[in-house]
């Protein structure tokens, strides 16, 4: 048996109390390997890599090295809570690097969703390579790979981007919970004190609100599509629907409508509201959504999210859509 092929008897994580085992174990065993040696992280704020992160810093605490590369397509907060939860509270070895206008500049006028894809994938090897050779003494890269990422790449994975780094990086890999299903993951995120709001992220995709913002991106647009995404997610949380929504978000197409503001004609966009049900991706279901919610989100988008004068609501059930727009 390989060293990426679950144990038949190793139990499912469940409780706290299983999930204070798998802890004890693999700080023990990060640290047998580690030694005095650093590691390198792309801790983009997804559960994997946050998980990873706080499984990392108890056990080797400064020795490991945060790298957060702020795109410019992260949802409304996240960079901060980054910041918050690792530079803030656990006192981590954290890099920060802004680079909003260097990708928003390689993406303007680009409305192609694959070509959009691969220059946000390709970027981020690049700046994390910028950032990985400035450092000295890194032996080991840590990835928040997980059992599914195996299962499915038949055991190679290029999590978060990072597999593209060069091979003169000669990094040995560390990736604590590749044995491990998303559940598991959660249950352990949970038991090293990360907040609920990291460890329960749903699904982000990895180019984040780039294909989101349909069409070519347009700074304008995308700060709608921020603004307009933390509303819904905001009352779905208040109406107490976020663990009964698989996946909730807004999408702005490239695209006006015209619509009447203070008595004088306007021509803004239209703001999709997606949700969607799913067991694993394949099909996917639209929740019927209370009126009442559907419309106090309708009202906060138009009165709050400037360049706004519709909104819709997708009803499209996976097939024939897809859940992603792009």
């Amino acid at each position: 048996m390989d060293n990426n092929t679950r144990p038949a008897e190793m139990q499912r994580i469940t409780t706290p109390e299983l999930a204070q085992a798998f802890i004890d174990e693999q700080v023990a065993a990060v640290r047998a390997r580690v030694g005095d040696k650093k590691v390198l992280l792309a801790l983009s704020g997804g559960v994997d890599s946050s998980v990873v992160a706080a499984l990392l810093i108890r056990a080797i605490g400064k020795q490991l090295v945060c790298v957060h590369v702020n795109h410019g397509l992260m949802r409304k907060g996240e960079s901060e809570q980054v910041l918050s939860v690792f530079r803030g509270q656990m006192d981590a070895n954290l890099i920060y690097v802004d680079a909003t206008d260097r990708f928003l500049d390689l993406l303007a006028g680009v409305d192609e969703p694959e070509r959009k894809r691969k220059i946000i994938g390709g970027e981020f090897i690049k700046v994390f390579e910028e950032e990985a050779r400035k450092l000295e003494g890194i032996d080991f890269l840590a990835q928040g790979t997980i059992y599914p990422d195996i299962l499915e790449s038949h055991g190679v994975k290029a999590h978060h981007n990072v597999g593209g780094l060069p091979e003169d990086l000669q990094f040995e890999l560390v990736e604590p919970v590749r044995l491990l299903f998303k559940d598991e993951v959660r249950v352990v995120g949970k038991a090293l004190g990360l907040p609920e709001s990291m460890v329960e992220r749903q699904p982000f995709p990895g180019p984040g609100l780039g294909v989101r913002c349909l069409g070519a991106i347009t700074r304008d647009r995308l700060a709608a599509l921020r603004e307009s995404d933390a509303i819904l997610r905001e009352e779905i949380a208040a109406a107490g629907l976020q663990k009964k929504i698989w996946q909730f978000f807004t999408v702005v197409p490239d695209f006006r409508s015209t619509g009447v503001r203070d008595g004088k004609r306007a021509f803004d966009w239209p703001v999709i509201l997606r949700c969607v049900n799913t067991v694993d991706a394949m099909a996917a279901t639209v929740p019927e959504l209370p009126w009442t919610i559907l419309q106090k989100i309708t009202q906060r988008i138009l009165n709050e999210v400037p360049g706004v004068c519709r909104v819709l609501y997708d009803l499209s059930p996976k097939p024939v859509a897809t859940i992603e727009w792009e």
